[in-house]
């Protein structure tokens, strides 16, 4: 697969940008021993995706010598981050919302941390599952942020491309971040098609549009979720009762909120849903089977509904220790949720969950 990056200049704003399937291309250029330096340093939030994992902790670290610490940056208090950073830590890593528990992290909080530090370490965020309709990470801190365009921004599953965002760089720190990729780029050769260009940018036009549809759809499917006697555990938190609902609401980008209006105790946050089926894996299985509407696979962010199982799917690569330390179980189930009418896919949702109920109860 080609690694490509565009670089442009756009109210004094830099934006690379790298086509990629999943967040596993993005790394090898920004994790790339040019891009840090020799014996550099990184922590990243410990739920983090199977790709990238598997980058960090095998590639990276053993073709380039690059340390990776994995943090429960939900749940840690300042100190405990303060202790992770290191002299020569040059990236904190982090997923809005993680990948697949959809664990949310306190970004303006953690980049007063980051930004206070000796080390200086450039705060990186994965912006994928929320897109920049729901979410803003530059407007909250953040130095860098990281699109699959393949996913809500192209949003056809037609395109594999993604972007790295900085924004004016008004440090030194930035300045050299920037003119390495820049470097990496002319260097590797990293050019993405005019065709595919293209195509991201057909998708970005209708973005607002059809992220409203996610939303509006997925906190429909959720409701229903969590009505069902055959889940245990819904995650999406924008759901009313989710632990996450207060900081969600605060991580929101200000058009998605305009969107919203007044605050509410439900609110769409973005098309991701994860969820814990009675039953485990053979429940999971069946349900994942029985499904018309939702179809298995691993991507997300277009405009058909998807369902996959992470545990044996996308965080295959996660050793199953690991997994069941961060809740990725074999009873966990993670939908992407799309523009389809809404009460069809509530529907379709209800009748698989029937299906699973079934098999547990014979």
């Amino acid at each position: 697969m080609l690694i490509a990056i565009l670089s442009r200049r756009a109210m004094n704003t830099h934006a690379p940008q790298i086509p990629t399937g999943t967040p596993s291309k993005p790394p090898s250029l920004l994790l790339n021993q040019g891009s840090l330096g020799l014996n550099a340093h990184i922590f990243s939030v410990n739920d983090v995706y199977g790709g990238t994992f598997r980058y960090m902790t095998r590639v990276a670290s053993e073709n380039q010598g690059l340390e990776t610490t994995f943090v429960d940056l939900e749940h840690a208090d300042e100190e405990a981050i303060r202790d992770a950073i290191r002299e020569n830590t040059k990236l904190i890593w982090v997923e809005l919302p993680a990948n697949p528990t959809l664990r949310l992290i306190d970004i303006p909080r953690l980049a007063q941390i980051a930004h206070s530090h000796p080390s200086h370490p450039l705060l990186l965020v994965d912006n994928t599952f929320l897109s920049p309709f729901y979410a803003s990470p530059l407007l909250l801190g953040a130095d860098i942020v990281l699109h699959s365009l393949t996913k809500y921004i192209d949003g056809h599953s037609d395109v594999v491309m993604g972007a790295l965002i900085l924004p004016p760089l008004e440090s030194s720190t930035l300045t050299r971040a920037y003119e390495k990729l820049r470097f990496l780029q002319n260097a590797i050769g990293a050019v993405p098609s005019a065709y595919d260009s293209w195509l991201a940018q057909r998708g970005a036009k209708t973005l607002h549009l059809r992220m409203e549809a996610h939303g509006e759809n997925a906190l429909l499917v959720a409701r229903a979720l969590k009505a069902s006697p055959h889940v245990e555990e819904v995650i999406y938190p924008g759901l009313e009762g989710d632990k996450r609902n207060d900081l969600a609401w605060r991580m929101l980008s200000p058009h998605a909120k305009k969107f919203i209006g007044p605050r509410k105790e439900g609110f769409p946050f973005s098309g991701m849903i994860s969820f814990r089926i009675k039953g485990g894996f053979e429940a999971a299985e069946k349900f994942l089977t029985s499904a018309r509407l939702f179809t298995l696979a691993e991507s997300l962010g277009g405009v058909e509904s998807l369902a996959e199982h992470p545990a044996r799917m996308t965080h295959g690569s996660v050793p199953e220790r690991e997994r069941e330390l961060l809740g990725i179980g074999e009873g966990l189930v993670r939908l992407s949720v799309g523009v389809e009418d809404g009460k069809d896919l509530v529907r379709d949702v209800l009748q698989a969950l029937e299906k699973a109920g079934e098999l547990r109860a014979q």
